[in-house]
């Protein structure tokens, strides 16, 4: 029996390798696929800090990131996983938020408590072509001037890997992983599209986050699992209660 991991490439690579150290058997079917999204700020805007969501915006533009001057500057990130792309990237002073867009701009507003932030500063926020949440509005009603950069789009894989369908159809996988929300419908599309969405739904579905998880509910899965708190190490505990409980 197999968990199926629907997180997109490289990571999911990552978490394969945490999964299988816990014995898990492992299937891949990255439902979204990166793509960059050209970067030009041509502007004299002169940021205060960078606030990011996703290790891929900082992915997208590493080339880019020491000609913009940008590594020299404080760098709010979303989570830990965010943060080591940073890190890697260059980022000598990275702060860490509690995983998701509501703990960043709550960090963000204590950076400006703490001094290390001017309330009226100028943030640029990297960010994706799809956002949950309107961080950027947010934040600038709390007097914060931000500038989003696009820099990169996941887009929608519209096939499953075949051993993924043949893994449906012998009742081979055992608890799918979401991501996003993003993902999450990504993945009902593309199972729908493969006759594989019963038996895909019909196993344990865990989520990282409550706002995954409803989209998985509104397609009628019964059993939805959520972290206690949006970190993979929680959602990996999440599995394990979940594969307990079918045990039971």
């Amino acid at each position: 029996m197999s968990i199926l991991v629907t997180r997109p490439h490289p990571d999911n690579e990552a978490t394969a390798e945490n999964l299988r150290a816990r014995g898990h058997m492992v299937l891949l079917a990255p439902v979204l696929k990166f793509e960059p999204v050209a970067f030009h700020d041509e502007s004299e805007t002169r940021y205060s800090a960078v606030i990011v969501t996703s290790a891929n915006a900082i992915r997208a533009v590493a080339s880019q990131l020491r000609d913009l001057g940008l590594l020299e500057l404080p760098l709010f990130a979303v989570g830990e996983h965010t943060a080591a792309a940073a890190r890697d990237a260059g980022f000598a002073e990275v702060v860490v938020a509690g995983g998701d867009a509501a703990a960043l701009r709550d960090k963000v507003m204590q950076g400006a408590r703490d001094k290390l932030l001017k309330k009226r500063s100028t943030l640029l926020y990297l960010a994706g072509a799809d956002l949950s949440r309107d961080l950027s509005g947010e934040l600038g009603a709390e007097g914060f001037n931000v500038v989003t950069q696009t820099t990169y789009r996941m887009v929608p894989v519209k096939l499953l890997p075949r051993d993924v369908c043949e893994g449906f159809a012998a009742h081979g996988i055992e608890a799918v992983l979401h991501y996003s929300r993003r993902s999450a419908r990504a993945f009902l599309e593309a199972a729908r599209d493969e006759g594989v969405e019963i038996s895909a739904l019909a196993i344990p579905q865990c989520c990282l986050s409550e706002t995954v998880a409803g989209v998985l509910r509104e397609a009628g899965a019964s059993q939805v699992l959520v972290a206690a708190t949006p970190d993979e190490n929680a959602l990996f505990s999440t599995l394990e209660r979940a594969l307990r409980t079918r045990l039971a």
